[in-house]
Parts: C-alpha cells; structure tokens; sequence
C-alpha cells in the first residue's frame, strides 16, 4: 500500500508543476497591451504614402475655378514654368508627378470623409508638415546653383520655408521680379524697408536694384548677411568699380570695409555717410597741426575757439576730394 500510495502522490505532483505553466501563460498573455481601437470609419490622418491614380485630374475634380480666392488660383500652376509639358523638368513634364510633385501623395486626401488639412501637404505657413519636410519637396529638384548652401543659411535658421517666399501658382512669382521682390522681403525686414525711403540710399524704390544684387537669400555664401561676394568690399565694388583700385595713394579704410564710413542701404546724410562731416573724419584723423579742429559751436568761424573756414559747407572734402583714392603723382593727401 506504501508503494502504491506514493505512486499516486508522485503522480498528482507532476500533474500539479504541469498545471502552473498554463496557468501563468495565461496571467502572461493578459498582461500584453490591448490592440488599438479601430479607427473612426472615414477618417484619415496623414498624408500616407498611396498616390492617386489620376493625378491632377484628381486633384482638380475639386480645386476648380469655384474653390479659387481673390489671391489664389490653382489653375495658374499651368502658367508657370512648374505646368510646362514639355518641360523633362517641370512637375507636369513627362514623367512627371504633377500636383503631387509638390504637395506629397494625395490618395487619403482625396478619400471622401477625410481631414482634408491633415492630409496633404498644402506648402502653407498653417500646414501640420513641419517646414523642413516642405522644403525638401522644393529641394528635391532645386538644389543646385545659388542653393547649395541653403541649410546653413540664415532663412533656413529661422524657421523660413521656400513658400513662404515664393509662389508658384502665378505666371510671375513676385520675388523673382526686379521691382517686386522688395516688396517680399520688406515683410520681415521693416528696418532696410524704412532704409531705403531716406534721403540718400540705393535706388531700390525705384526699381533699379533689388535685394538679389548684392544678397544671396539661399545662403550660398559665407559672409555676413549673406552677400553675393566673399567679401562685403567685392560686393560694393561689382557696381563701384571707380572705387576698386588699386590706386597710388589709397585711403585706408577704402581698402578695408566700405561700412567704416557708409550705411549700405540708406542714410539721412549725402552718399549714405554714417555720419557727418568733419566729425566723420575726425574718428581716424586728430585735428593737431591741422586747421580743422572739432566741430562744436566755439570752434566755428566767429566763435571763440579759432576755428577755420575750412570746416564748413564740404568740410574736409572741401580740400580732400579723392576720399577713395587718387593716382596723381602729387595726391598723397587725396586733395587731387
């Protein structure tokens, strides 16, 4: 009877240890997180990764004339150089994904019930597509030229994307024109826009230059502000090549940074000096041993300081009129 009731005991034991595992596969596979909930039926969020089938067809079935605004038509995309079918470059060229070239895969976001904002990349300023995302849709073909070095400038540092600048559903996008792309910058820039309206500065406002002339807005260069040039002196003298020299006798500051004496996009003060003369001057040259001494209201002609006749009207220029620069054999002192 021992031997049989032992027998029994062993065998309940070994039904007992197989009997834990199950229980805690099961306990196990409670714990595991409950499947999402199926989504809400018609909505769509995201712009997927499916393309329609017909493109713009697609894709113009709702942006007709009837959904254009006063400032927006989806129909001048075909006056541009982007709707140009015989263009192997453009968007609607051969090949090309047309609409979806810029705006990203639009199959969801022509699905009917789905969140139209959040399905598609619509190149606004209010779209969920963070910016970087929106520009690599324009990079995807512009990235060559003046554009190489778009990621480290400063518009890319802030936070700019490409629409934000540019329009491409027009036959003319305004910052491409010489005397409306101002106007573009001036929306962020207020300063060089009330710059530009003083009495002595660059003939922007007046339609002979632009922004582009002498900025590089895509950051292709290294220097400050983004100038066209290596150098803010080779910049200037691209149109002032009268300054450039090389000269006989130089001024020195010439040589050296053309803002030692200028405000580059306009100034109260005739040839966009930062100051006035003397007192211009007067920062690099002592009056000592020299009749133009400090201009104060003592030292003017008839005050009580001694002052000189030569102080006044043109003021050093009065004598010193090569302020550039002069390759006279006697114009060591810039008088001719």
């Amino acid at each position: 009877m021992n031997r049989i009731q032992t027998t029994i005991a062993a065998f309940l034991i070994a039904m007992a240890g197989l009997a834990v595992p199950a229980d805690s596969s099961a306990q196990g596979s409670a714990k595991k997180p409950a499947a999402a909930a199926p989504a809400v039926p018609g909505e769509k969020v995201g712009p997927g990764t499916q393309y329609s089938e017909k493109g713009a067809d697609t894709c113009l079935d709702c942006h007709d004339k009837d959904a254009d605004t006063l400032t927006f038509s989806t129909n001048g995309i075909f006056k541009s150089r982007h709707g140009h079918r015989r263009d192997k470059g453009a968007p609607f060229g051969p090949g090309g994904m047309q609409c979806e070239a810029c705006h990203g895969p639009g199959h969801v976001h022509s699905t009917k019930g789905s969140q139209e904002k959040l399905t598609i990349n619509s190149q606004k300023r209010d779209s969920f597509v963070p910016v970087a995302q929106r520009n690599a849709q324009c990079l995807t073909c512009h990235d060559s030229r003046n554009r190489t070095g778009w990621h480290a400038a400063a518009h890319e540092k802030s936070g700019l994307a490409c629409a934000d600048c540019h329009q491409m559903h027009t036959d003319r996008d305004a910052v491409m024109g010489k005397t409306s792309q101002p106007d573009v910058c001036f929306r962020c820039h207020q300063k060089q826009r009330a710059d530009f309206q003083k009495a002595s500065a660059h003939p922007v406002k007046h339609g002979l230059m632009n922004c582009a002339d002498c900025h590089n807005s895509h950051g292709g260069s290294a220097t400050t502000a983004s100038l066209i040039k290596p150098t803010l002196n080779q910049t200037c003298t691209s149109c002032h090549a009268d300054k450039r020299g090389p000269l006989l006798w130089e001024h020195a500051p010439v040589a050296e940074d053309c803002l030692t004496c200028h405000n580059s996009h306009g100034s109260v003060r005739p040839g966009l000096l930062a100051k006035s003369t003397p007192m211009l001057c007067q920062q690099c040259h002592s009056a000592s041993s020299h009749p133009a001494v400090a201009r104060t209201g003592a030292s003017l002609p008839g005050g009580t300081g001694g002052g000189a006749i030569f102080t006044v009207a043109g003021s050093c220029t009065n004598c010193h009129s090569q302020v550039h620069g002069s390759n006279h054999p006697s114009g060591s002192s810039l008088t001719r």
